[in-house]
């Protein structure tokens, strides 16, 4: 289909069925459409620069994570 007989299906289309072509056209755009390198998006960035990152290092309980979590399960799920 050319992009002229696409766009003449879209205008005889509902408003509603508009925006819904419109929407998946964006949501395709997401998908397949490389947009350019941010350097400040989070998801490009390390977890070493994450600002979470050591953010309980000081907590006394939770030296031994694995035991933590043991012993929380232990107190909320033990009949």
């Amino acid at each position: 289909m050319s992009e002229k007989e696409l766009i003449k299906q879209i205008r005889k289309l509902p408003s509603k069925a508009q925006q819904e072509a419109a929407d998946f056209v964006e949501f395709l755009s997401q998908k397949y459409i490389q947009r350019p390198k941010d350097s400040s998006s989070s998801q490009e960035k390390s977890i070493l620069e994450s600002p979470f990152r050591g953010m309980w290092k000081d907590r006394e309980d939770m030296q031994d994570s694995t035991k933590w979590v043991r012993e929380l399960r232990k107190s909320r799920w033990a009949k």
